[in-house]
Parts: structure tokens; C-alpha cells; sequence
């Protein structure tokens, strides 16, 4: 058996725990914060039988796909400027996608 930890977008949480709860996949659903955008994303948590890991690992690419998004990056005061603070440009980053971590369970049990 395996235990599947994804760290996904808030925005693909709730398709993703629908599609695998339909293919019959137990899955806990944990709300966290990212550490770069300090957003909401997901964790999910999955016990999966060897033989249907390659299906759950499959539901959570095709529906986890990573797209572009403009976010405001700080640059720091200017030299010269006299400490006037601050100021923002918009940057073009990737977010979305899917963090998977697949782990060996030794022993699964439901008390």
C-alpha cells in the first residue's frame, strides 16, 4: 500500500477530491498555506492500493495542471531615492500543478 500526500491549488482542491472520491479513492482533505505567495493551497491525503497507484497519480496530473498568473514582486528602494520605500512591477509566475509525495505504508488501519 501506498499513502499519497498532493499539495495542490485551492482553486483544483474540490474538482480533484470530487473525481477521486467518484473513482473510489478514500482521500482527507487538510487546508494549508504555500511558503512563496503565502496562498491557500491543499493537502490531500490518499491510501492507495499498489496496483492503483498509476490510476490516482494519473487523476491528480490530468486535473492539477500549473497555468500563468500576474502577481505584484517588491523591488527594493532605489539608491538615491531617500528611503521613499518600496514600489511593485507586475511578474508573470506559475502556480497550479500538483506537489505528489508517494510513500511505502508498512500497515493501514481503520479502527
Amino acid at each position: 500500500m501506498k499513502l499519497i500526500i498532493a499539495i495542490v491549488q485551492d482553486e483544483d482542491a474540490q474538482r480533484l477530491v470530487s473525481t477521486l472520491m467518484e473513482a473510489h479513492f478514500g482521500v482527507t482533505k487538510l487546508a494549508t498555506t504555500g511558503g512563496f505567495l503565502r496562498a491557500g493551497n491543499t493537502t490531500l491525503i490518499s491510501g492507495v492500493e499498489d496496483e492503483r497507484l498509476p490510476e490516482a497519480l494519473d487523476i491528480i496530473e490530468r486535473l492539477c495542471r500549473s497555468r500563468q498568473q500576474m502577481t505584484a514582486a517588491p523591488t527594493s528602494p532605489a539608491a538615491g531615492m531617500g528611503g521613499m520605500g518600496h514600489t511593485h512591477y507586475p511578474v508573470k509566475i506559475t502556480v497550479g500543478g500538483a506537489t505528489v509525495f508517494v510513500l511505502e505504508v508498512s500497515q493501514f488501519l481503520k479502527v
